[in-house]
């Protein structure tokens, strides 16, 4: 147990700490209000989110981009609320009529799989007019320089593939806070898996990607057997044929804001759809990545158990936590500092103390579990 611990320990230090330092490689990027010049289809998919569509439809209707080089395709996905009838009251109203701005449209899905939001994006990709695609959900909040940050990244850069930020704007109570110190780890493994050329993780709230390269890879195909992933699989496949033209915008212009789940059973059953994808993935470091934290979060739980059966040592119990607390605080340190949500690290000891046994009971469950999301079952 006792080499099988040090081993563990040490994959995790050196992976915590490659990903703190390309963290700090990824420079900020900042605008300098170039005139703006490339044209976007941004892909919103939605499903029964009647609540939240009048805040996102209220920050398009303050992006601060020619409204001539965007257009905005919303997919229903078999809605059984009143999102629709939301959207068009929105689109009916001065800053949203129809007169003044013609490029908000809304379609069906068309499904022809068993991932509903692989197809709804693939629904609008067909029928999008620009070869920039950003994809963004229905629950989020853009920024109003959100356009203008990715125009610029593109006219500075060669880059075909944008990986952007996004966080959780609501801190009001401790459910909230664990799930946002735990999107700023995940920000922070982005951003360091970036920094090291290893990137791995992206998040389909924030993704931007030239359209014929979305045709060139045919699409989702070769994953749209698995409900989720049209994010992490289409990465891996874009960063496999063009690598040094995939990028992460380190830009505060660009942060999208999402909502936090609203129980812990909800965040149990959100957890268990994204572990369900893990095993199809098919990039090596992402997959080892993944392995390493979940056997360091296994290890504290285990070593926890032996130390109260009096089988382990409590000082080699200290050592572990004391490592494993200084390196996921430095990694959130810096992911917080860029997100200025510094004053989420007053719960960091306490989400700290949780979380192994939170990963890990989410584990096993994903191993044997299926999922709800959106009103719909999904099986293992």
């Amino acid at each position: 147990m006792l080499v099988i611990g040090f081993i563990v320990t040490l994959c995790y230090v050196l992976l915590i700490g490659s990903l703190a330092l390309g963290f700090d490689r990824i420079k900020v990027f900042k605008l300098d209000k170039s005139l703006s010049k490339t044209t976007f289809s941004v892909i919103v998919p939605f499903r029964n989110e009647a609540e939240n569509l009048p805040f996102l439809l209220e920050s398009i209707s303050k992006l601060n981009y020619p409204k001539h080089l965007y257009e905005v395709i919303f997919i229903d996905d078999d809605s059984e609320d009143e999102s629709v009838k939301i959207i068009n009251q929105v689109l009916d109203t001065s800053r949203f009529h129809p007169k003044a701005q013609t490029n908000v449209t809304i379609i069906k899905n068309e499904r022809k799989t068993k991932s509903p939001k692989k197809d709804a994006i693939t629904s609008a990709i067909n029928l999008a007019k620009y070869d920039w695609i950003i994809t963004t959900d229905a629950d989020c909040q853009l920024p109003e320089f959100w356009l203008n940050s990715f125009d610029e990244f593109i006219q500075h850069t060669n880059a075909k593939c944008i990986v952007a930020p996004v966080t959780y704007h609501d801190d009001t109570n401790f459910l909230n806070r664990f799930q946002l110190l735990d999107i700023l780890s995940l920000q922070g493994a982005t951003v360091g898996g970036f920094g090291i050329n290893k990137p791995f993780l992206c998040n389909g709230a924030n993704f931007g990607y030239q359209k014929s390269i979305f045709k060139e890879l045919n699409g989702f195909e070769g994953n749209t057997n698995i409900a989720s992933g049209d994010d992490i699989f289409l990465l891996e496949k874009i960063v496999t044929l063009y690598p040094k033209e995939s990028h992460y915008l380190k830009c505060d212009h660009a942060i999208v804001t999402t909502k936090t789940q609203e129980s812990w059973q909800e965040l149990v059953s959100q957890r268990i759809r994204w572990a369900a994808k893990t095993s199809a993935y098919n990039n090596g470091f992402g997959k080892l990545t993944g392995l390493i934290v979940l056997l360091m979060n296994a290890l504290i739980v285990a070593v926890l158990l032996f130390t109260l059966l009096n089988t382990f040592s409590a000082k080699i119990l200290l050592y572990i936590l004391v490592i494993k607390l200084y390196l996921d605080f430095l990694l959130i340190y810096k992911t917080a500092s860029f997100f200025n949500q510094r004053n989420i690290l007053r719960s960091y000891l306490i989400g700290f103390i949780l979380y192994p046994f939170f990963s890990v009971y989410v584990a096993f469950l994903s191993v044997f579990n299926g999922y709800t999301w959106k009103g719909r079952n999904f099986k293992k």
